[in-house]
């Protein structure tokens, strides 16, 4: 996902965090300046819908706006760095047989 607050907030005429929090409180939405500082500078890990919803509000803008879908990057190969597992290649290197168990009682005994 590509997280695009600075464009939205530069459309609207907003150019610093601190204006983006001045802008916040209409909304009743009172984040730290650090917190706005982060979603600023950087993508975001996480965001809480209900914040999500506050930051459209005062951008008068979706959600579509602020995340847009960027397709995953496939690097090349990485099929074959991955294990395969045993027969996953189509051959088969022959019947898997039962190993019989020796005659008697050759049991562990349990812990005491």
């Amino acid at each position: 996902m590509k997280w695009n607050l600075r464009m939205v907030a530069a459309q609207r005429d907003l150019w610093r965090p601190t204006e983006l929090l001045e802008a916040f409180k209409t909304v009743d939405f009172t984040p730290s300046l650090s917190k706005v500082a982060a979603m600023w500078s950087g993508t975001p890990v996480t965001v809480r819908l209900d914040d999500l919803d506050k930051i459209c509000a005062v951008l008068n803008c979706t959600v579509g706006d602020l995340l847009q879908a960027e397709p995953l990057e496939a690097t090349t190969g990485e099929s074959e760095a991955l294990p395969k597992a045993v027969g996953a290649d189509g051959s088969s290197g022959g019947p898997v047989r039962p190993t019989p168990r020796r005659q008697g009682s050759h049991r562990s005994l349990p812990p005491n």
